[in-house]
């Protein structure tokens, strides 16, 4: 474990790629895609939003000192049992602590992923006049989402309350085609950080470099606000993805993470 931030830290690029960046990255990944539900049991955090996504529905590392991982363990199997939810364990490489408790007692490893950062200190993209930048997500934003997503209500509706958690500076994005949204992602500031979020293509817009404009408009945004470096996150062997994000200065691997589940 790296020492602990005294105080925020103003220009992540400047610093090398160690544990204080991984964390920091960590931190404001968690803060832009909050969970309503939290439970805090000795130096790990177990989210229970329900729903899909395993980011919110799993335990992961805090900084600091944290309880050894047989009783770390069995405390959070504990509490997803009585939550009714499968156990999921978020396994990351700056704290790897549970990975061989876990894999003895029988969970897979699962959805290996990369966080990835980029350096905002060059000069910034024109604006695009397609963008439409907002500090929430409307309807219409959302609904394309649920599309996209073929998301259940229950899904949806998690969703919309995560976006209701989201306590920083936001910016969603929509790249607008006849009046439609074509395609979106958001962002949240964090510390010198620009966390990029749910980015999606309408089906029917695919291929035409539509999710590259609108993640673009988001980097400028964080720059606008004092960003120095943006990260995200992205499923290892998405290729796809990571291609578009190399593309766009996503060079840096601050940290890789998986999961554990039964």
């Amino acid at each position: 474990m790296g020492r602990p931030i005294e105080h925020p830290v103003e220009h992540p690029m400047e610093r090398p790629v160690d544990a204080d960046l991984a964390w920091l990255a960590e931190e404001a990944c968690r803060n832009a895609w909050p969970a309503p539900r939290e439970v805090h049991l000795g130096g790990w955090l177990l989210r229970a939003a329900g729903g899909p996504t395993r980011r919110t529905n799993a335990v992961n590392p805090l900084r600091g000192p944290r309880d050894a991982p047989e009783r770390a363990v069995a405390l959070c199997e504990a509490a997803f049992a009585g939550l009714g939810a499968p156990a999921i364990f978020r396994i990351v490489s700056c704290a790897p602590d549970l990975d061989p408790v876990l894999e003895r007692r029988g969970y897979r490893a699962q959805g290996h992923s990369l966080t990835l950062l980029a350096d905002l200190s060059g000069a910034a993209e024109a604006e695009d006049p397609a963008v439409r930048l907002a500090p929430a997500p409307d309807a219409a934003w959302l609904a394309l989402r649920a599309r996209i997503q073929g998301s259940d209500r229950e899904a949806a509706r998690v969703y919309r309350r995560m976006h209701a958690a989201v306590a920083l500076p936001r910016a969603c994005a929509a790249l607008l085609r006849d009046g439609r949204i074509a395609a979106q992602a958001y962002a949240v500031h964090d510390r010198g950080l620009v966390v990029i979020e749910s980015v999606a293509t309408a089906p029917e817009a695919r291929g035409q470099g539509l999710a590259r404009r609108t993640v673009a408009a988001l980097l400028r945004w964080g720059r606008g606000r004092g960003a120095t470096a943006a990260c995200l996150q992205v499923v290892e062997d998405n290729r796809p993805a990571r291609a578009l994000y190399a593309g766009l200065g996503f060079a840096r691997t601050v940290s890789r993470y998986h999961y554990r589940q039964r």
